[in-house]
């Protein structure tokens, strides 16, 4: 039996900042030096952030990521780094792990599984290495490298590894967060590699990148498949394990010595083992993690909201908060004429609970200006949607203006239930820099708004914005109903035929009601040339607008 300390550096990076996300390995390295670790793990593609997409193209970022990982192995020692990064020979680029010693790269593994589905594209910019790889002796310990994809399937890398004779599977991770996908994924890492009794190292990046965020939740699982270390979701964190392995006759494949051995070794505490949070909370910390990160990401300091009293925007208010502070957030009120008051009251009371900055702007003399100048073009023509449209184009034109002014970045209030079907204006309420409620369903919106209440002593966003029935507020007496079917029975519809990809056909084989399913895929086709012009949003479920559903905006399929 031998023992390995291992230091699980899950960190938050900046893609494309080489000189931040160098500072940070280094920084991390250097503490897990001082607790006598013998390899510290980083996560996929560490040293220029994942997704890089098409930044890979170019040569130069090539030879910068080149020049970054030389300098991690320069200051490395007898503590082993293993680091991500994207790494080219001839005209091929890899997605690779360097395996830094004693101030030099003394071996590299080459990701072997590319994904390519999903919000995946591995391979438009990766050459699949050829092969399992060299295996790697830290500590007396054989080690096997992998990354991400190669420890999901059967037949990978990792089954030539622990062929070979490795006792300690390292897998480096840029693993998307998704609702539910936490307990998933690591379940189906430690069925597929507690099978063969060795213990697993994974480390997964945390942070918001444009439509994407990771979770984290690294862990070290032992041979018997029981979790020995946790790492919170959604936090940076660096943590110490020592992790006990059997030893194993190596057999096979080619062995790389980095260490030799094992280092007198002062006693560290117990790992955390993180509590998971329930899914509800789970949503909220992404959320509020994504809208931080494209904020603070993108340089921008303040947010401006359009506040109607409807639950979308104080939703959205409550995660800004939440995420920067109540001193970067704006809460802009635009009433016209058929704004009711009680909507005006319940925005100035959840700006008054959250203790941000409130002001109001009267739609009323835009409206009217806009009304007589486009008179003479629409006589003859009754009033109609176009007249509710102005109004939201008006609010986005006062928000974008105050954007132009102070540098605020816009948020946008729509959910994914609006977006599907195109209830939303056009250069109206679409308007703005980041859509944070765009892969949440309006079902969704009021489970967070009750939870985020919970939360505190007394309620936070005012009872009456999600009790009231839903409503733009762009007519006398009008509510979402009248456009749409309730939303508890529109989101399961939008569910079916968005992310599980049921065809209209089968949504009425499995029991709905004809002219509704009709109604509700027609909307969502039609829409998608609005969505194309949407902002970006964070992904939560399994199949986002954006980057996972690729559809023609020309289209006669039904």
């Amino acid at each position: 039996m031998a023992s390995i300390r291992v230091a699980l550096a899950q960190l938050n990076f900046r893609l494309g900042d080489f000189e931040s996300n160098v500072a940070a390995i280094v920084e991390a390295y250097d503490r897990s030096v001082e607790q006598n670790a013998d390899v510290v793990v980083f996560s996929e593609l560490a040293v220029c952030g994942y997704p890089p997409e098409d930044l890979l193209l170019k040569q130069r970022f090539i030879e910068d990521a080149k020049a970054a990982v030389t300098h991690i192995a320069t200051h490395s020692t007898d503590t082993v780094a293993v680091v991500g990064f994207p790494e080219q020979e001839a005209e091929d680029v890899f997605n690779s792990a360097a395996i830094c010693h004693r101030g030099a790269i003394a071996g590299i593994y080459r990701k072997q599984l590319l994904p390519n589905y999903s919000v995946f594209d591995e391979k438009r910019y990766f050459t699949p290495g050829a092969s399992a790889g060299p295996i790697f002796q830290i500590a007396g310990v054989t080690v096997g490298i992998s990354i991400c994809e190669d420890l999901w399937f059967d037949e990978g890398p990792l089954d030539a590894q622990i062929a070979s004779g490795v006792g300690l599977a390292i897998s480096l991770n840029a693993s998307p967060y998704q609702r539910g996908k936490d307990v998933s994924r690591a379940s189906t890492v430690i069925e597929r590699v507690s099978s063969h009794n060795i213990p697993t190292v994974y480390v997964n990046q945390v942070g918001g990148q444009d439509e994407l965020i990771f979770d984290g939740s690294s862990f070290v699982a032992n041979s018997h498949g029981q979790i020995v270390a946790r790492l919170p979701q959604f936090e940076e964190a660096l943590e110490i394990v020592d992790v006990a392995t059997e030893d194993r006759v190596l057999d096979g494949l080619p062995v790389i010595v980095t260490s030799e051995s094992q280092k007198a070794k002062r006693s560290i505490r117990e790992p955390i083992i993180a509590e998971e949070n329930d899914e509800t909370a789970e949503v909220w910390n992404a959320l509020v993690l994504a809208t931080r990160d494209y904020v603070e990401k993108n340089s921008f300091d303040q947010v401006v909201i359009g506040l109607s009293g409807g639950v979308d925007s104080s939703l959205v208010a409550a995660i800004a908060v939440d995420a920067l502070g109540a001193d970067r957030v704006q809460g802009i009120s635009m009433p016209s004429r058929y704004s009711s008051q009680g909507s005006q009251d319940d925005a100035r009371e959840l700006a008054e609970n959250m203790g941000i900055d409130f002001h109001t702007i009267s739609i009323e003399a835009a409206h009217a200006a806009l009304t007589e100048m486009l008179e003479p073009l629409f006589s003859g023509h009754g009033t109609d949607l176009t007249e509710e449209n102005l109004q939201s184009r008006i609010r986005g034109v006062l928000l974008m203006a105050l954007s132009n002014k102070k540098g605020w970045l816009v948020l946008t209030t729509g959910n994914k239930s609006e977006t599907s079907v195109g209830y939303s204006t056009l250069y109206g309420d679409t308007a703005g820099g980041f859509a944070v409620l765009k892969d949440c369903p309006k079902m969704l919106v009021y489970e967070l708004c009750r939870w985020r209440n919970s939360q505190t002593c007394s309620a936070w966003i005012p009872e009456a914005s999600i009790t009231k029935p839903p409503s733009a507020e762009l007519r006398p007496e009008q509510t979402d109903d009248q456009s749409l079917p309730p939303y508890e029975l529109l989101d399961p519809l939008l569910e079916a035929y968005i992310e599980l990809d049921r065809t209209a056909a089968e949504l009425v084989d499995e029991g709905n009601d004809p002219e509704v399913v009709d109604q509700i895929t027609r909307l969502v086709d039609l829409a998608e040339y609005k969505r194309r012009q949407s902002p970006p949003g964070p992904r939560i479920s399994g199949k986002a607008f954006g980057k996972d559903r690729r559809l023609p905006i020309t289209n006669l399929y039904r």
